[in-house]
C-alpha cells in the first residue's frame, strides 16, 4: 500500500513538470507560432532579463538621493600575563556606533544617473520588441513556405495521377500494337519524372517543417503539424511608400532605440561634466563605548554618546585627465549615436523601398501567372483527352506535361512571393501579421 501510495505521488509530479514544460498552444497556426515564440524563444527571454537588471540598475539609481546608513558594533579582548601565565580576558571593551551620509549637490549628477537608467530600461525594452520583429518575420516567412510546398504537393499528386492513368492506358495500347514501345517508354518515364518529383517536394516540406520547428526552438522528438489558413488570398490593395516609410520610422522600435541612445549619450555627457564640479555632502555618526572597570555598563553608554554632524565639500583638482577623457569621450559618443539613428533609418527606408519593390513585382506577374497556368491546364486536358482515344504525338504530350508543371511552379513561387512580401510591407507600416 505505502509502495502504491508513493508511485502515485511520483506520477502526479511527473504529469505536473510534464504540463508545465509543455505549454503548447493547442494548434500550430501562423498567429500561435509567433506568440509562441514571442514569449519562449531563448534569445527574447534573455533580453527580457537583460531588461529586468536594467530595472534593478534603475530602482538603485532612485535610492542614491536618500541617506544611506550603516551601523558597526566592536567587542575588544586584552590579554593579562600573570604569574601562572598568560590569560586572555573577554568582553572587556566595546563600541556601538552608527554612520550616515546624504549627497546635497552634485551638478545633477544623482538626478541624470537616473535619467540615464531610465532610458537604458526603455531601450531595453525596445531591444525585445526589435528581436520579437525580426522573429515574427522568420516564422511568417517559414510558415508560408510549407503552405506553398503543401500546395505543390497537391498539384504534383493530381499529376501524377493522370500520368499514371496515361500508363494505364499505354498499355493497353502498346498491348493492342496501337503505340510503339518507345512511345510506351516514354509514358513510363514521365511517370518515373512525376514520383521523383512528388518525392523531392515532400522532402522539401519535411525541411520547412524542420525549419519552422527549429525557429520555434521545439523538441527534436516533437511532432510538430501546422494549421492551414482556410484560403489565401492576394491583396492588391497597397499604401504608398512614403506613407509606409513614415509611419515606420515614426513607430518602429529599432528607430525609436536609437533616438534614445541620443538622450542617453547626452544625458552621460552631463553626468562626465558633473564629475569634475564639487560636491558636497552631509555626514553624520552616532557612537559610543564601554570600558572595563570604568563604571557600570548601561551608565558608560549613556554617558560617551557621541553625535557629529557636518558637511562635507570634495573638489576636484587633478587626477591625470581622468574627467576630462571621460567628457570628450561622452561627446563622441554623441556623435556615433546621431550617426547610429541615421544610419537605421536609412536601413529601414531602403528595406522598405525593396520590399515595395519586390511586391510590386510578385503582384504584376501574378495574373499573368495564373492565367498562363490555366491555359497550360487546359492545354494538357486536351492533350490528355487526345491520349484516350489515341490520337497523339507523345513528344507533343511531354512538351505540354513540362510546361504546365513549370507554369505551377511559377505561379505557386509568385503568389506566395506577394503573400509574405505584403506581409512584411504592412508590418513596416505597424500593421500585425495576418494571412486570412
Amino acid at each position: 500500500m505505502t509502495c502504491k501510495f508513493f508511485f502515485l505521488i511520483l506520477l502526479l509530479k511527473t504529469l505536473g513538470i510534464f504540463a508545465q514544460t509543455n505549454n503548447y498552444p493547442p494548434s500550430w497556426t501562423l498567429e500561435n507560432c509567433i506568440e509562441y515564440a514571442k514569449e519562449n524563444n531563448i534569445s527574447i527571454n534573455s533580453l527580457k532579463l537583460s531588461k529586468n537588471s536594467a530595472e534593478q540598475d534603475l530602482l538603485q539609481a532612485k535610492e542614491a538621493k536618500y541617506p544611506n546608513l550603516s551601523g558597526s558594533v566592536s567587542q575588544g579582548l586584552f590579554a593579562v600575563n600573570g604569574n601562572d601565565g598568560l590569560h586572555v580576558n573577554g568582553a572587556q571593551s566595546q563600541s556601538i556606533g552608527a554612520n550616515s551620509s546624504m549627497t546635497l549637490y552634485h551638478a545633477g549628477y544623482i538626478r541624470n544617473n537616473e535619467s540615464s537608467k531610465n532610458l537604458l530600461v526603455q531601450m531595453a525594452d525596445l531591444s525585445v520588441q526589435e528581436a520579437q520583429n525580426n522573429i515574427t518575420l522568420s516564422i511568417t516567412q517559414a510558415y508560408l513556405n510549407i503552405l506553398m510546398t503543401e500546395e505543390n504537393i497537391i498539384a504534383l499528386q493530381e499529376i501524377l495521377t493522370t500520368t499514371k492513368t496515361q500508363l494505364k492506358q499505354g498499355d493497353q495500347f502498346y498491348k493492342a500494337g496501337n503505340i510503339s514501345k518507345l512511345n510506351y517508354l516514354q509514358i513510363q518515364a514521365q511517370v518515373a519524372q512525376d514520383e521523383y518529383n512528388l518525392i523531392a517536394a515532400q522532402n522539401s516540406l519535411r525541411t520547412n517543417i524542420v525549419n519552422l520547428k527549429q525557429i520555434l526552438q521545439l523538441p527534436t522528438t516533437y511532432d510538430f503539424q501546422i494549421v492551414k489558413p482556410e484560403s489565401i488570398s492576394v491583396d492588391e490593395n497597397l499604401k504608398s511608400l512614403s506613407e509606409v516609410q513614415n509611419q515606420a520610422q515614426n513607430q518602429r522600435p529599432e528607430v525609436k532605440y536609437g533616438e534614445l541612445n541620443i538622450e542617453n549619450s547626452n544625458t552621460n555627457l552631463k553626468m562626465a561634466q558633473a564629475s569634475i564640479l564639487p560636491t558636497l555632502s552631509v555626514t553624520g555618526n552616532i557612537s559610543t563605548n564601554y570600558s572595563y572597570n570604568s563604571g557600570n555598563y548601561f551608565s558608560q553608554l549613556g554617558n560617551n554618546f557621541y553625535l557629529p554632524v557636518g558637511l562635507s565639500l570634495g573638489i576636484p583638482i587633478y587626477n591625470n585627465r581622468i574627467y576630462k577623457t571621460s567628457v570628450e569621450k561622452s561627446k563622441i559618443e554623441i556623435e556615433q549615436a546621431n550617426l547610429d539613428l541615421l544610419n537605421t533609418k536609412t536601413v529601414l527606408n531602403q528595406q522598405i523601398e525593396q520590399s515595395y519593390i519586390n511586391l510590386q513585382n510578385s503582384l504584376s506577374q501574378y495574373e499573368s501567372a495564373s492565367k498562363q497556368m490555366n491555359l497550360n491546364k487546359q492545354s494538357y486536358d486536351i492533350v490528355n483527352a487526345q491520349m484516350k482515344i489515341g490520337s497523339i504525338d507523345y513528344v507533343q504530350l511531354q512538351q505540354q506535361r513540362l510546361t504546365y508543371i513549370q507554369s505551377i511552379q511559377n505561379y505557386l513561387q509568385v503568389k506566395y512571393s506577394a503573400v509574405l512580401n505584403k506581409q512584411i510591407y504592412e508590418f513596416y507600416a505597424g500593421n500585425p501579421i495576418n494571412i486570412k
